[in-house]
């Protein structure tokens, strides 16, 4: 494989997305503006910015036979994506409802994540030749954790950095972060598993001296506007964010920097490099509706970087 494989084992979900003045609330019922209907899940999302950034990108999950299934076959068709690793299950396709503030571009999103979540640690022992011939692993907690853990521990058994993105928060047995390269939580998603509250700086550093003290090698905080805080054993750094342009919505911004990130550490960057491009993804995807759909070619990342 190129030197730059990127393999991605994570969720596809169908996105159902509603923008709108308001949300509602418990029983109220309220007229939105719009609606739309795409590829989503956040191993997915990473998987179609890793391969619009540039990367060879393999991705792992597992998908229903039904409409929503072949909506992501389609995407990853017409994306490049590597499917010979992609399963078949009698269960539904997941979706996700997102509500998107139409004044602000934020968003509060319920997820069901359906038949990804029935991959199993033994169907990513098949993967085992793929994996092994991967630049980099990532990951995230949209599937069942025993299989996250073990496709992380797989990954690193064959000596693959791995990234965990530890998205949607949720408790991680601490047996999982021995088998993390890098962790690249948010801030909500980094107050959960440390219980450091990050608004400064110096509480996203507290945050990452949490993770590294538990046997993560390198953790990387990212800070939506404010950008990411990176810290490993030799290098504490602040990155700034990109402004690419008005901010229009916010839903793939993690998905962005991640699919970045492994992009830049496939291609040999240090952390440093791989957190700026990371940045510069996300910049240019909060400029656009939508989470697949609003990743950015590798050419509009490189204009941004000079």
């Amino acid at each position: 494989m190129p030197t730059k494989w990127v393999t991605v084992m994570g969720s596809f979900v169908a996105d159902l997305a509603f923008r709108t003045n308001k949300l509602p609330a418990w029983g109220e019922t309220f007229m939105g503006n719009s609606f739309q209907l795409g590829p989503g899940g956040k191993g997915s999302n990473q998987a179609v910015a890793a391969a619009r950034a540039g990367a060879k990108v393999s991705f792992i999950s597992k998908l229903g036979n039904d409409p929503f299934g072949d909506l992501a076959r389609s995407t990853y068709r017409q994306e490049g994506i590597d499917t010979r690793h992609l399963l078949s299950t009698t269960t539904l396709t997941g979706a996700a409802s997102i509500i998107i503030d139409e004044h602000t571009g934020e968003n509060s999103i319920i997820v069901v994540p359906g038949a990804c979540f029935e991959l199993t640690p033994q169907e990513v022992d098949q993967m085992k030749d793929l994996i092994a011939a991967s630049s980099i692993f990532v990951t995230q907690l949209e599937l069942a954790l025993p299989t996250v853990e073990h496709g992380l521990k797989l990954a690193r058994s064959l000596g693959v950095p791995t990234i965990l993105n530890p998205a949607p928060a949720c408790k991680l047995p601490e047996s999982i972060f021995q088998y993390c390269d890098y962790v690249t939580p948010n801030e909500t998603e980094a107050e959960m598993l440390t219980g450091v509250k990050v608004s400064t700086l110096a509480d996203a550093e507290r945050a990452a001296d949490a993770f590294l003290a538990r046997g993560v090698r390198h953790a990387v905080i990212t800070l939506g506007a404010q950008g990411a805080f990176v810290k490993n054993a030799s290098t504490r750094a602040h990155v700034p964010a990109f402004n690419a342009g008005p901010v229009v919505e916010t839903t793939g911004a993690g998905d962005a920097f991640n699919g970045g990130f492994a992009v830049a550490l496939a291609e040999g960057r240090d952390i440093l490099q791989a957190a700026r491009f990371g940045c510069a993804v996300a910049g240019i995807s909060v400029t656009r509706p939508g989470t697949a759909p609003s990743m950015p070619l590798r050419a509009e990342v490189d204009a941004l970087l000079k």
